[in-house]
């Protein structure tokens, strides 16, 4: 199929409506490309989410909604930390947090440069539309942090998502210093498990998500997760609150910062 036939056969979504295609046709006609168009509203993304659709697209292009066939996640049971991890998660100084720094985690994700990839698909209007799910408690990020040369604490990295009953949906990590998204990472894996959640999406295979745990399967066993665990609640009430998760010798974190009890 040319081109051209390929996008004049993608339906195009309405602004009126939250409704989405077929996804199994989407699947075995269009590469897991659902459809294209509508808007970046929270109550979309919800919808998508809640179907295992996911919005990817570069700047240049239209808001395009995706669902492979087959899905990367990571059961937090199954999670794998390395022996070299391992030891700098004991001895290494750091804190890692949740929700401390939203804006800035998403910004530097759309602003780390990544092997392979020239330039970001996190445009300012993608980064206002996560803030927007954060800011009615829908997407999380955890951060962590370290000590510079100067003594002064710095944001090392950190990673962000969409949170929907007891459904962790990654999105995007970064990290300016050794192992940084890592320590985020494990210890994102443990807090989400603790609150009761059974399943972290992690959309498409990555070597580096392999390597802790993450494995695929078909889209209609995540698609019975989805079912059952997205109308569930979270184990405690005040889950999503700004807090400290670990402290290994960073704390005190900057005081002056907006986002702090969130």
């Amino acid at each position: 199929m040319s081109q051209p036939e390929y996008r004049l056969r993608v339906p195009v979504l309405s602004r009126n409506n939250l409704d989405f295609p077929d996804i199994e046709t989407a699947q075995q006609q269009r590469d897991g490309l659902v459809a294209v168009g509508g808007d970046l509203s929270p109550a979309r993304i919800q919808a998508a989410y809640r179907q295992g659709i996911f919005p990817w697209y570069s700047p240049d292009e239209p808001i395009m909604w995706w669902s492979f066939a087959q899905r990367m996640v990571l059961f937090p049971a199954e999670l794998k930390v390395s022996r070299s991890l391992a030891k700098n998660l004991r001895n290494k100084p750091y804190a890692v947090t949740m929700n401390y720094a939203f804006r800035q985690v998403i910004a530097n994700c759309a602003q780390t440069p990544r092997p392979g990839q020239n330039g970001t698909w996190l445009s300012a209007e993608m980064q206002q539309a996560y803030y927007s799910l954060h800011q009615q408690q829908y997407a999380c990020s955890f951060e962590c942090w370290y000590r510079d040369t100067d003594g002064n604490t710095i944001l090392a990295g950190g990673l962000y998502g969409v949170l929907i009953g007891q459904i962790f949906y990654g999105e995007s990590m970064f990290a300016h210093a050794s192992d940084a998204s890592k320590i985020a990472f494990v210890h994102a894996v443990h807090y989400l498990q603790q609150q009761g959640v059974p399943l972290i999406d992690c959309q498409v295979y990555t070597d580096y998500l392999a390597s802790f745990g993450a494995r695929k399967i078909p889209y209609a066993e995540f698609a019975a997760c989805l079912h059952e665990f997205n109308p569930r609640s979270l184990a405690q009430p005040d889950s999503f609150k700004s807090q400290i998760l670990a402290d290994n010798g960073v704390i005190p974190l900057p005081r002056d910062n907006p986002e702090l009890n969130y």
